[in-house]
Order: structure tokens, then sequence, then C-alpha cells
């Protein structure tokens, strides 16, 4: 049965919600804290849900975004037809419906993160240049292992490893399953390294699913719909899920690489003909290593972002690029350069893979910095081209000494507001959410926290209990 929809006409909505009998309609947002939000209607009354899909509704803004003032608060979200689907997981038939922030005038909220997104990409589209990414959710899935681990993996070898090795390679198809209904496309998915039982005896084993390219605002908005469908699987077959950045001080975090190209005039720009990285794509390289200390503003936004910087398990922590290598910043993944495929899929098989963020980053506005980031390499070429000859490490160069990304939230939000100019200019980010996205970060307090980690490890423990159900 289809259950992802794209409607052109809200009279199409109203003859779905009959046909199927819809009890429930949910209009769904996404605020700032990158979780889906619910507001649900009953759908009995036709009128009344062609009148909330022409207006949507009014909704405390204050609740939804720190940077919306209580005395001042009411925002309105409207439902985006073109973005239905039938939620898997309701007890009664329900329609879900992806929506806008709009401000008190009907215009676009500008502080809220997808409109921020919308901007950074009317940057690029004014040189006829459109980015696609996908984006490597990596999670872990905790369950009381009663059987006691028959077929327990070592620590950290869990990498593509099969049933029974692999516990829950049967609740892992079963999100590629729901994923694929809920229109979310998926390129693969296995199981990733960690593998740990802990003291209570709960068993931790971590997966991957990667997604499919898209446009940018439907790759964010993807993320977090997968989330949120991730958990629903897993609290239904009676399990848990970290998408934490780090689930055990000893064991691999949760990483969100992002994977991107760039299209102008129907051909990926970062790609030579004869299939090597272009000129075009050094500059993204520069421009991205250049912001890359504040994009961890976005893309790293908890304490617990930062220890998995510092324990260098396939994790970035120096600001350099190379091909294949893991521990860079960025790297270029093997390309499938040998093989004569078509535009369009060569397009999707070339990439740049940017590996500092984790599950917990806002991705609207990571997406959105990292636009902006790159726009910039483009638009200061001579700049971009050095940043990205000097910071390749490949070679007699992987010896040097280069900078490191920052090590708190607190050394983040001193980058952030060094750089603030970049994500301000042509108020694609709201001044106020820069001063609110500092603020917050600061009061993290988190400038010593890891120093001596050594020492701390219980304190640490705790720590990373704080974090697992966040985001």
């Amino acid at each position: 049965m289809q259950k992802a929809f794209s409607f052109t006409e809200k009279e199409d909505v109203a003859r779905l919600i009959s046909e199927k009998d819809i009890k429930i309609f949910n209009l769904c947002h996404i605020p700032e804290d990158g979780r889906l939000k619910t507001l649900s209607f009953s759908a009995v009354d036709r009128n009344r849900v062609l009148e909330i899909l022409e207006f949507g509704e009014r909704v405390d803004g204050s609740n939804l975004f720190s940077f919306i003032e209580p005395e001042k608060s009411d925002i309105y979200i409207r439902p985006n037809i073109q973005k239905a689907f039938i939620n898997p997981f309701s007890n009664v038939p329900t329609l879900n419906i992806l929506c806008d922030y709009l401000d008190e005038n009907g215009k676009y909220l500008n502080v809220a993160p997808k409109n921020v997104l919308r901007r950074a990409e009317e940057k690029l589209l004014s040189k006829g240049i459109r980015i696609k990414a996908l984006a490597e959710l990596e999670f872990y899935v905790i369950a009381q292992e009663k059987s006691g681990a028959l077929f327990q993996s070592m620590p950290d070898k869990n990498y593509h490893e099969s049933a029974p090795f692999s516990h829950f390679e049967s609740l892992r198809n079963e999100i590629l399953v729901t994923l694929c209904d809920l229109g979310i496309n998926t390129k693969y998915a296995h199981s990733e390294v960690g593998q740990l039982m802990q003291k209570d005896g709960a068993l931790m084993e971590q997966h991957e699913v990667e997604l499919l390219p898209q446009s940018l605002e439907d790759m964010a908005e993807n993320i977090v719909v997968a989330k949120w469908a991730i958990r629903n699987v897993c609290a239904k077959n009676g399990v848990s899920v970290s998408f934490s950045p780090k689930v055990s001080l000893e064991n691999a975090g949760n990483g969100m690489h992002i994977h991107f190209y760039a299209i102008k005039n129907g051909s990926n720009i970062i790609a030579n003909p004869n299939g090597t990285l272009s000129e075009d794509g050094l500059k993204m390289i520069g421009g991205i290593l250049k912001f890359a200390s504040s994009l961890t503003a976005f893309g790293n936004p908890t304490p617990i972002s930062y220890l998995r910087f510092i324990s260098c398990k396939e994790s970035p922590m120096n600001i350099c690029w190379s091909a294949r290598n893991r521990l860079a910043l960025i790297r270029i993944p093997l390309w499938w350069s040998f093989i004569a495929t078509k535009a369009e899929t060569k397009n999707a098989r070339e990439t740049i893979e940017y590996r500092a963020p984790d599950p917990l980053a806002n991705a609207h506005l990571l997406l959105a910095g990292l636009t902006l980031a790159i726009n910039y390499g483009l638009e200061n070429p001579e700049e971009a081209l050095k940043i990205a000859e000097k910071l390749y490490m490949e070679g007699e160069k992987r010896g040097k000494r280069l900078r490191t990304l920052p090590k708190s939230c607190y050394e983040s939000a001193r980058k952030l507001r060094k750089d603030r100019k970049l994500y301000e200019a042509n108020s694609v980010f709201p001044k106020r959410l820069i001063d609110k996205t500092i603020e917050k970060l600061k009061a993290y307090k988190d400038k010593d926290v890891w120093k001596d980690i050594a020492d701390k490890t219980e304190k640490i423990e705790k720590i990373i209990q704080q974090y697992i159900h966040y985001g």
C-alpha cells in the first residue's frame, strides 16, 4: 500500500482521508531542537479538514524556538501538502503532513531552521548550482539481553557483521522497509563496529542507515523523519535506540557523515570528465575547511559531541582533507572512475564526505552552514585553493602539524562568534539566532570538562547517560 504522498490540491488530501478511512491527521513540524513535533486533529469532519489545510494552526513559538520571546510568541504552522505520509505506528489510521513556520504576517518565519536553509540555498542557486547531499545515520540499538549474548562480537569488530552475531539484523531490515514506505530512499544499511555489554546486562549494538542523495531541504527533513521512524520501530520491538555521539567512553561513537556533490548545467562540478577531483571541488573543500571550527556549532551541539572527537575512533580531529583517509575531516571516497555510467548515475557516486557532524546536529542549520562555506570557497577561489593545497594530508605531508576542531561547546561558541559575518551576511542566519546559539553553547560550561579524562571515568559515564536519548 502506498504510504507517502505529494498532493497538489487540498481536495485531494480530503479525498484520500475519506478513501483510506483516516481518523486522525497530524500537522508535524521541526523546531529548533530538530525533533519531529505533532499537533493532532480529528479527520471526521471534511470541512474542518479543508479549513486546517487552508489556514494551518496557531502555536506557541516560544516553546519551539529559544529565540522567540514569550510576550510575542504566536506563530503559524501551515501544512505542506506535498509532504504527507500515513503514520505506520499509529493504532488508528493517521495521516501526517509536514509543515512550514510562518510569522504574524504570513511570511516564512526567518528564524526557523528550514527557512535559514532555503536562504542559504538561494545563494548557490543564483549561480546555477544545486547541492545534493546524503547522510549516514549511525545509532545504537539498546536491549536487555536475556540469552546472555550467546553470539557476542569482539568490541569494535562488528562492522558488516551478519546474524546471529548481529543481533538486530531483522530489526534493521524493518527500518529499511519502513523508511521506504515513508518515501525516504535509502542507499543501504549494515551493522557498524560497536557492540558492547553493559554492567546491567544491556546489549548495545551499533548500526547504520545511509540515505540516497536529495536536495538539501529534503535531506534535512528526511534525517529528522528517519530518526523519528527508527525510534518508533525500536519502541514497537521493545528495544531502545540512541543517536548520541558517545554511548560509552571506550567504544565507537555515532557520527552523521554528510556526502555532497554539486550540479550545474546537468553535470557534477566536483569531478572532472576523467573522474578526478575538479578545481571547483577543491574550492568547495577550501571553503569548508576555512569555517570548519565554527560549523561545529551546528553539527556538534552538545558536550558529548567533543568527546567523540577526542576519542579518535575513526572520528576527525585535525582540520585537513585527504583521499580515502577516514581520520581526515574531509575525505574523497573511492569513486567509480573505471566504469562508464550514465551521467545521472555517475553524479550520485562522485561525492565529497564531511565527517565531523553527529546525529544530534540540527540538520537544517548544519546544511545551511555548509552551503555558505561552499559558496565562500567558490566566490573566493584564490584563497580557497591555497587552503585546500595547504591542508591536503597525504604521503610526506601526513605528519604536518595541523589546527584541530574545537574540544568543547565553549570553544565552538568562540569560533562561531569569530566567523559570524559569514553566516549573517544577507541575513541568511538572523543575528538573534547566532546570538542564542552562542549563548546555548556557552551555557554548557564545558571548557575544561574533557581534560584528564582518564581520571574522570565515573563522571564521564554519568554525562554520557544524560544524552542517550537527546536530539
